[in-house]
């Protein structure tokens, strides 16, 4: 447990929360609220998630429904959209004045905004609040978080939005955080292809990895993914708790919204192919980061290097998260 607790008994603010999904994400995002002493009831289909997070001390929320009554604000974290309009079809009988939901998954913008439209018909508010930083920093709360509603909903949650993560930004109406969600995640699958041929070029032209990743990472060419994802493809393990099936969800529905807006790309196609072709060679729950495998095989080359760690850990100090306010 880390020595800094994000919330005092004295700031804490009585909600009953109920948290469905509790996979890489969800598990994480969840556990900074039970860490923090929040009045959390959980729910997934893994009865094992489920009761890992009852010994640690949240109770068990038995379905959707009973979450949706018992609760004043329901989060949902699921693979897809097609989880959550189910989830929330079966909580919508219990959507009341007062209620609120959450919606941190990486979801379509006019998916959410449907859906949302029929909480907020029935009196309760409607959030979406995606999360962007790594597995790795939502394990300790210090990930960043978009969220989309009215201002009024936005302060009603902004207690509950810093203790799972340490920057918060309002983005605007209920939609907006699911745009500017995917846009990001457009930005990593382009940074993550680019670290994959950069280290590819940089060991056929016999450079050394160690040296070669340290060059990048001081220099115009670094970025978050550089520094985080490039570390785990040049240890082998490629172990980002990120799959091929999800990033290629992510790109579609960037490309979605680019669709939507009349925005011709050329970039995103060319990905959405790249990892199409990767999960046909090496099926869709492939670690994300493993797309180099495509040009490992074509080269013979083998990508590693010693030095490196097997997955990200977050070593910054949890602290209590802030909004992060707009230049204007």
């Amino acid at each position: 447990m880390l020595q800094s607790l994000k919330v005092k008994d004295k700031e804490r603010r009585v909600m009953k929360i109920g948290f469905i999904g509790l996979g890489n994400v969800g598990g994480k995002l969840s556990g900074s609220l039970i860490r923090n002493g929040h009045d959390v009831a959980v729910h997934d289909l893994n009865t094992d998630f489920v009761a890992g997070k009852a010994a640690a001390g949240a109770r068990d929320g038995k379905s959707p429904a009973d979450l949706m009554q018992s609760c004043d604000a329901v989060i949902t974290c699921l693979p897809n959209p097609a989880a959550s309009a189910a989830v929330l079809e079966q909580m919508l009988p219990h959507v009341a004045p007062g209620k609120i939901w959450m919606e941190m998954s990486t979801t379509d913008e006019a998916e959410v905004k449907r859906i949302g439209a029929q909480v907020i018909a029935a009196g309760g508010a409607a959030v979406d609040c995606p999360v962007s930083g790594g597995c790795h920093r939502a394990d300790t709360g210090n990930i960043s978080i978009f969220a989309g509603c009215d201002r009024e909903t936005f302060e009603r949650i902004l207690p509950l939005l810093t203790t799972m993560g340490r920057r918060v930004l309002h983005t605007g109406d209920l939609g907006s955080a699911s745009i500017l969600k995917v846009i990001t995640n457009y930005l990593a699958t382009a940074n993550l292809v680019s670290c994959a041929e950069a280290l590819t070029v940089a060991k056929g032209a016999g450079m050394d990895l160690g040296v070669a990743y340290e060059a990048m990472a001081i220099s115009s060419g670094t970025s978050f993914v550089h520094e985080t994802e490039s570390q785990v493809i040049l240890n082998g393990s490629r172990d980002i708790s990120f799959t091929m099936d999800l990033v290629a969800k992510d790109i579609g529905l960037f490309q979605n919204v680019a669709d939507r807006a009349g925005v011709p790309l050329e970039l995103n196609p060319l990905l959405i192919d790249i990892f199409q072709d990767g999960i046909a060679k090496f099926g869709p729950r492939e670690l994300s980061p493993n797309i180099i495998k495509r040009l490992e095989a074509a080269t013979g080359l083998d990508v590693t290097a010693p030095g490196f760690p097997p997955e990200m850990t977050d070593d910054e100090p949890e602290e209590v998260g802030a909004e992060v306010i707009v230049r204007r």
